[in-house]
């Protein structure tokens, strides 16, 4: 069974410049952490929280959460800064706002060298440059930045959003091409449980690896979210079963509930219980 990357299924925002948030982030059961230098962040804080994490980092304890460094874009007054100190803050990965283009990405590469960046998607040119920004050699992630993208698009908040349906398919489309993670964007009502989970089980239908998220209270959800159910790890066993049975008596095909097996199920089925393995071994770790 081949090895799934470390879950996602969690990216939670913790702001740069609250120092209670970054300790306590290393006892939240979230996959990875944004330790944001950039929205959270007020511009009188901006120095300040860069030293703050700096020196968080530098302490750890964060176990094996993916630490994700969110600097400010290259033309702003902070973010040249940020970017050399996130070279050496031994963060997984840097995480750069307003990604227009490939460009954008060769710019900050010039600056940190081989440290892996993650691109932030949430402008419409973004969006029509997603295959060549995923394709980027330093490209690792892509996160979507769904309350910029509909401001940009003057597009109305509906709980299908369905106007941003063509920049979340063309994110998602460009991340599977080139292998690189894709993060849903947040859901700004953290108290509305039932609208959260919605929004993420369309993230998961659509192919999402994890969604990010702006309080802890929303971490239960995400998780269960994304994580294969027992009906999943269930079917996903029997489906594996049938098809060796049937491969076995020279047969090309099962059929598990009245449904064709072919070879591609059996891939998804093994990738689903590869994914409950590297989940049960985050939580382990």
């Amino acid at each position: 069974m081949t090895a799934q990357p470390r879950p996602l299924r969690s990216v939670l925002y913790i702001p740069g410049s609250k120092p209670r948030a970054l300790v306590k982030a290393k006892s939240l059961a979230t996959d990875a952490i944004i330790f944001d230098l950039e929205d959270a962040v007020a511009p009188d804080e901006k120095a300040a929280a860069r030293e703050l994490l700096v020196k968080a980092l530098d302490e750890g304890g964060y176990g094996a959460r993916v630490k994700i460094v969110r600097i400010n874009a290259l033309s702003t007054p902070w973010g040249l800064a940020d970017a050399q100190a996130a070279r050496d803050m031994g963060a997984d990965a840097v995480l750069l706002p307003k990604v227009d283009g490939p460009a954008d990405l060769d710019a900050l590469a010039e600056l940190i060298g081989d440290v892996p960046l993650w691109a932030m998607m949430e402008t419409p040119l973004g969006m029509l440059n997603a295959s060549q920004i995923a394709a980027h050699p330093c490209c690792h992630g892509m996160v979507m930045g769904t309350n910029d993208l509909a401001k940009d698009m003057n597009a109305r908040h509906r709980a299908d959003r369905l106007p941003l349906m063509t920049g979340l398919g063309l994110c998602v489309l460009a991340a599977k091409a080139h292998g690189v993670a894709i993060i849903d964007g947040v859901y700004n009502a953290f108290k509305d449980e039932e609208g959260l989970a919605a929004e993420c089980a369309q993230g998961r239908d659509m192919g999402f690896d994890g969604k990010t998220l702006i309080h802890p209270a929303q971490l239960d959800i995400a998780n269960t979210a994304y994580s294969p159910s027992p009906s999943d790890l269930e079917l996903a066993a029997r489906q594996i079963e049938a098809y060796e049975a049937a491969v076995a008596q020279g047969q090309a095909v099962a059929v598990v509930d009245g449904r064709i097996v072919e070879n591609l199920h059996v891939a998804t089925a093994r990738e689903t219980l590869a994914k409950m393995d590297a989940i049960q071994a985050l939580a382990a770790e």
